[in-house]
């Protein structure tokens, strides 16, 4: 027996759109399972049990799951027809097909068989949320160390706050000054886990590689200087490229935001930087009329992304929505956030970038629970 992708029939382009929107948006997977006429009631009742609509064809059965049952169906087959080894390995290359990876220093991540928890750590006496908190050498330390312990994959370390209503810009120095400790505890005391660092100028940049960090966190999204594409097409550092609209409001957001990314991910790869180093972030809370209705706009539309192959962040952890819709104070805030980004998740948001690392895991566990939660007996 065999499973493998098959386009359906498609009729005329209402049809096609359609299909179009089931396997990018929504992450539909059509396939058409080989097999002998002996085979299919077994078939058929394994796909019943994962609540996928399937037809019994010529020579097997066309079926229809979400991209986040196909392991799910891969264990079901490995236990129902544990010697049949094409069937097995069909499903495994499917499963190598649909992984997005994403490569960042050391460390290369499947983020669509391993969600990243990505905690923040602001060593500012001004950040937005957390700015003061983490100033002294003690307190720093155990904090990288609780983050580590809660579940933390990456650890971004941030030395100036990019804030809406303003901020004050330090110098490169000075942002290499507060941020180097911390890298340099977790080289030495956290080697499992991945560094990121998030600025937007290219002495700090420079200075961040050359300390071995895995990630560029960049709010500029690469693109206003050539310095910093020569200095990441020359090192391995992942990418997070982020789309800003504090200049301007946009006719058609979603529109707009797939030209943003499209232009920029040719714009990288032209520098010589792999695709698969880049990750995307929509920008929420960098909108001209800050915490207003684009952020909810781009909440929604994060699914409408998928196309580009790429992984979405998830880069709304306490932010000012919370006190916008619900009149929150900034410690206040948590739960309304882990709703949100229940939301994010559930539609194609594989990085949650994050200050309150525990709960987020909790999300991510209790979630991927339901979405597995099929009976099987």
């Amino acid at each position: 027996m065999k499973i493998f992708l098959k386009i359906p029939s498609l009729g005329d382009g209402f049809t096609k759109a359609v299909y179009q929107q089931l396997t990018t948006v929504d992450q539909k997977r059509f396939l058409f399972w080989q097999a002998p006429q002996d085979q299919l009631e077994g078939i058929t009742t394994l796909l019943m049990r994962l609540d996928a609509p399937f037809e019994k064809q010529v020579g097997g059965v066309a079926l229809m799951i979400n991209q986040s049952t196909l392991p799910v169906l891969t264990n079901w087959v490995k236990k129902r027809w544990p010697d049949d080894e094409e069937l097995k390995q069909s499903l495994e290359e499917i499963g190598k097909q649909e992984a997005i990876r994403w490569r960042a220093g050391r460390f290369t991540f499947n983020v669509t068989a391993h969600p990243l928890v990505y905690g923040i750590l602001n060593v500012t006496p001004d950040s937005f949320y957390d700015g003061g908190r983490y100033q002294e050498t003690s307190v720093v330390q155990a904090h990288i160390d609780q983050m580590v312990q809660d579940g933390a994959d990456i650890v971004e370390v941030g030395g100036q706050t990019t804030k809406p209503g303003g901020f004050v810009e330090v110098t490169p120095a000075e942002e290499i000054a507060r941020i180097t400790p911390a890298i340099e505890y977790l080289k030495k005391n956290h080697p499992g886990i991945a560094i990121a660092v998030d600025t937007y100028k290219y002495p700090v940049m420079k200075a961040a590689v050359e300390m071995g960090v895995d990630i560029i966190n960049d709010v500029n999204a690469f693109a206003d200087d050539q310095k910093k594409l020569f200095l990441m097409k020359e090192s391995s550092v992942g990418l997070v490229t982020m789309h800003s609209s504090r200049e301007h409001e946009y006719e058609n957001l979603t529109v707009a935001m797939k030209k943003f990314f499209e232009d920029n991910l040719v714009m990288l790869e032209t520098a010589g930087i792999d695709r698969e180093r880049i990750l995307l972030d929509q920008g929420i809370g960098y909108s001209k009329v800050a915490d207003g209705e684009q952020d909810y706009a781009m909440m929604r539309n994060i699914d409408q992304f998928n196309y580009l192959k790429r992984p979405m962040i998830i880069a709304i952890s306490r932010k000012g929505f919370g006190k916008q819709l619900f009149n929150l104070a900034k410690d206040e805030r948590l739960d309304v956030t882990l709703i949100a980004e229940t939301y994010m998740y559930l539609h194609g948001g594989r990085v949650l970038r994050v200050h309150d690392v525990k709960a987020t895991r909790q999300l991510v566990k209790m979630v991927d629970t339901i979405t597995n939660g099929y009976w099987s007996l």
